[in-house]
Formats: C-alpha cells, sequence, structure tokens
C-alpha cells in the first residue's frame, strides 16, 4: 500500500517526469496482455498504481493532504497484497455504436476472465469490488479485476515450473492466449516485495 510518504512533491515530479513517465510506461506495457481484437488485461502493482496517482495529482494540481489522500483510497486497493493478480480489464471498440453493441452482448463478461497456471484450474476474476459497473442491459468498458491464486500456484509460477495462460469464456466473447515468460516474470514480483520506481 502507498502512503503519502511515498509520493513526490508536485515539484519534484513535474522536474523529472518525462524520465519517469518512459520507465513507468515501459514497466506497465510489459503487464499488458490482449484478449483478442477487444479487450486488454492490464495487470496493476505498486509501480503503475504510483504512477497513475502521480499524474492525477499533477494534472489536477492537488497539494492538499485530503486530496492525496483521496487519490491513494481510490488507487490502492488496485496494489496486490502478496496472493492474487489485480487488473483492469479495458474492452475496446473505436465506434460508438459498435461499442455500445457490443456492451450489451458482452453483459457479465468481467465475471468470465481467467488466469490459469499449468496443471491447475482456472481462476475466474473476482470484478468490480468497489462497485458494480455493469447494469440489467450492459458491462462498462472497464472493470478492475482480482485474481486470487493458491500457494501452490503461486509457488509454481515463482519456480518457472508451470506456464500461465490468461483468457476470457464469455458465450459472447472467447479467446485465451498464453503469457509471455517477460510478463509471467513481471508478475511473480506481485507475490513478492513490490517493485518502486524511484526519481533521480
Amino acid at each position: 500500500m502507498l502512503t503519502q510518504q511515498d509520493l513526490y512533491s508536485l515539484e519534484h515530479y513535474s522536474a523529472s517526469r518525462s524520465d519517469y513517465k518512459r520507465v513507468a510506461v515501459e514497466h506497465r506495457r510489459r503487464r499488458q496482455i490482449k484478449l483478442g481484437q477487444n479487450m486488454t488485461l492490464h495487470f496493476e502493482d505498486r509501480v503503475t498504481v504510483q504512477y497513475q496517482i502521480q499524474e492525477m495529482l499533477l494534472i489536477e494540481r492537488t497539494f492538499s493532504q485530503q486530496g492525496i489522500q483521496d487519490e491513494l483510497d481510490a488507487y490502492n486497493p488496485l496494489i496486490p497484497t502478496g496472493t492474487n493478480l489485480k487488473a483492469t480489464l479495458t474492452l475496446e471498440y473505436g465506434d460508438p455504436a459498435v461499442r455500445a453493441a457490443a456492451l450489451a452482448r458482452l453483459q457479465g463478461v468481467e465475471d468470465r476472465v481467467y488466469i490459469r497456471v499449468e496443471g491447475y484450474d482456472p481462476v475466474y476474476a473476482i470484478a468490480d469490488e468497489d462497485l458494480d459497473r455493469s447494469t440489467d442491459t450492459k458491462t462498462s468498458a472497464v472493470h478492475f479485476l482480482r485474481f486470487e491464486l493458491t500457494s501452490d500456484m503461486i509457488n509454481a509460477l515463482s519456480a518457472n515450473q508451470s506456464s500461465l495462460t490468461v483468457g476470457v469464456d464469455h458465450a459472447e466473447y472467447t479467446h485465451s492466449t498464453q503469457v509471455y515468460s517477460i510478463t509471467v516474470q513481471s508478475l511473480i514480483a506481485d507475490f513478492e516485495q513490490q517493485p518502486r520506481l524511484l526519481l533521480n
């Protein structure tokens, strides 16, 4: 969990933003997994969450302790806690009419996203614990997901004994993909010491 003491002042962050952004964006890119043409999983961690918070504070020119704490309270739940992986799921359709139709067809898709460690049963996402983003007629274009793994699954991944697959098995959208090793290695860190991105 991030605290106010972990964050950089607006002045310090602004002065080093370009270097920080370059490293943070590359880190985030390694943790993105495409699920077919229209979905992406963005696995979150301490680095991605701090980058998002620092950007929000800078853009909104937030200096007050309460404003900073509000951002921390909003984004801290996205940081893995040692037994899980957490991700933002985005449903991506450029045309508004196509997007509206797809979101209606894909109602409940957030509950059908899974990860599977080789040799174990799939782990389906626990979606939108902060608030329900779907309605009776459509899903949302953005969801926040938690995947809770057993200690055996974590050990198998950490020991490089098993591959990792990510997928979705909704009636209107089915896709699975094996996760590249560079991404698996980044995700394994979520069960250990959370990485930090330091400014000069």
